[in-house]
């Protein structure tokens, strides 16, 4: 077991005698709870050297200690932390100090929150599997880059992201997605949400308002509200982010930004149409306000061809383009980019360099390395396949085992599936009986703007493969029969009492 040094002040100027002084400490610690029962304490000679006295000082203070019973020592094994004599055990938890400083305002809380139960089947996750992740060929990148460029990529690195990442996404995005630009053109991020947040501070400052999608991305509304965002919600339907509404507020609001995920929308999963696209474009040139783009799953389109980004047509100065290869690996490797006009771009380097520098050269320069050997394009073709395999498993199992009590249109992309249920149904307590059995999702409050309870909930379908992803509708469906069966006990008709 590790012995750690033990950090005590001892002061020989006092009448205590300094064996004595090291003695209480160690017992004011185990008042307090920093040593407990079982812990080590450092070998006589080694405290001794570590606090300067001598080494009989500190024999001395632990014999004291074990006539007390608050140590106790084998013979040859050192000496331990004994459970602590009645008078010692604190009647309750010290209090945690608290902060006199003022907070900010809370945000929205998080998607993700503490580790699930084991067993846990996690519907709410419309995150990869990273089961399918090319573990192997990524560490083989990985040693290869380390081996070519292992010195450089462990220094200081290009805030802008190293330069054969930014390369390889410049020719992708130019080929898949229509964006014109240049290695010179990305910014390389720890993922979409910094990319969001750089973009907010360069753009926010107190006060500004922000128009959002009405059902969004809760962690995209926090960082635009750190950057003292005022958010404007904006109402969705069947084409994504209505533009005719946010058009009759821009005469009442003066807006700095518009945050919008036009392609397969999060969470309702709606694709915004190519006149929406093209009319909310020139609105933000009219009225001086910026598109922040979240393309965040662009390659996971299943039926016919995905739109273009709205910052690939003509006239789209006004758009920051921020996507994420997080979605296409591991959210675990974290790694996004952001496409901008160059004098945004500038700007937006000069914030990343103030807060982080570094970036992660070493597993940027893997991840090219894929890409440079044809990997990450097997990789996507692969996952694009499954997940559309995963998708229609889901949409069977929902129809069968729970019918009527859902409503729900199979998404041409994306990595969740958005449903509409039954007004009989409480979503949130739909939500508590399923924990207890054995699967996790979320009702539409997570992702309502003003929190509100509607009739609807998400389901995301890349993360479990078939076999779990049939369990987890089981799972649901008897979470609602359980549900159901006191109110369904409750109205049937009372039989008659026969002698």
């Amino acid at each position: 077991m590790r012995r750690w040094e033990l950090t005590v002040e001892l002061d020989p100027r006092r009448e205590l005698p300094v064996f004595l002084q090291l003695a209480r400490a160690v017992e004011d610690d185990v008042r307090r709870g920093r040593l407990k029962p079982g812990d080590p304490l450092p070998g006589t000679r080694a405290l001794a050297e570590s606090l300067g006295v001598n080494r009989n000082t500190v024999v001395a203070a632990y014999g004291e200690l074990v006539a007390q019973g608050i140590a106790w020592t084998r013979t040859g094994g050192g000496t331990f932390i004994a459970d602590p004599p009645a008078e010692l055990v604190a009647p309750a938890p010290p209090a945690v100090d608290q902060p006199t400083y003022e907070l900010a305002p809370p945000l929205h809380p998080p998607l993700l929150g503490s580790s699930p139960a084991p067993g846990m089947l996690l519907m709410a996750r419309g995150v990869p599997d990273v089961r399918l992740l090319p573990a192997r060929a990524l560490a083989v990148a990985f040693r290869r880059a380390m081996g070519r460029q292992g010195r450089v990529l462990l220094t200081y690195a290009d805030p802008c992201g190293h330069a054969r990442l930014r390369a390889e996404l410049a020719t992708m995005l130019s080929r898949t997605r229509g964006l014109l630009t240049s290695q010179d053109g990305i910014l390389i991020t720890r993922g979409s949400e910094q990319g969001i947040d750089l973009a907010a501070r360069m753009l926010l400052s107190p006060g500004d308002v922000v128009a959002v999608e009405a059902f969004g991305f809760p962690p995209a509304w926090s960082a635009l509200q750190l950057a003292g965002a005022r958010l404007l919600p904006v109402p969705l339907d069947g084409d994504g982010l209505d533009v005719a509404a946010l058009e009759r507020l821009l005469p009442h609001k003066r807006l700095r930004a518009v945050f919008v995920t036009p392609h397969h929308q999060f969470p309702t999963t709606t694709v915004m149409s190519p006149e929406r696209r093209e009319r909310l474009a020139r609105l933000a040139l009219q009225h001086g306000f910026a598109i922040i783009e979240d393309d965040y799953d662009h390659e996971f389109h299943y039926e016919g061809k995905p739109l273009l980004p709205i910052a690939a047509g003509p006239g789209r100065a006004n758009v920051i383009y921020v996507g994420s290869l997080s979605n296409l690996l591991a959210p675990g490797l974290s790694t996004g980019f952001v496409v901008a006009p160059p004098p945004v771009l500038e700007r937006l380097v000069n914030l990343r360099a103030a807060s982080d520098a570094q970036g992660d050269a070493a597993v940027e320069c893997a991840i090219a390395e894929l890409f440079e050997d044809g990997e990450q394009l097997r990789h996507v073709r692969r996952m694009r396949r499954i997940y559309a395999q995963r998708r229609d498993a889901l949409a069977a199992a929902l129809r069968r085992h729970l019918g009527s009590a859902l409503e729900f249109r199979v998404p041409d992309g994306g990595m969740g599936m958005w449903l509409r249920v039954d007004d009989s149904i409480d979503v949130a307590a739909w939500a508590r009986a399923a924990e207890r059995e054995g699967v996790s999702f979320r009702d539409s409050r997570a992702y309502d703007f003003f929190h509100r309870a509607q009739p609807f909930l998400r389901l995301g379908f890349t993360f479990h493969d078939e076999a779990e992803l049939e369990e987890a509708v089981r799972r649901m469906a008897r979470a609602l029969a359980r549900m159901r069966a006191p109110q369904i006990a409750a109205a049937a008709p009372k039989r008659r009492q026969t002698r």
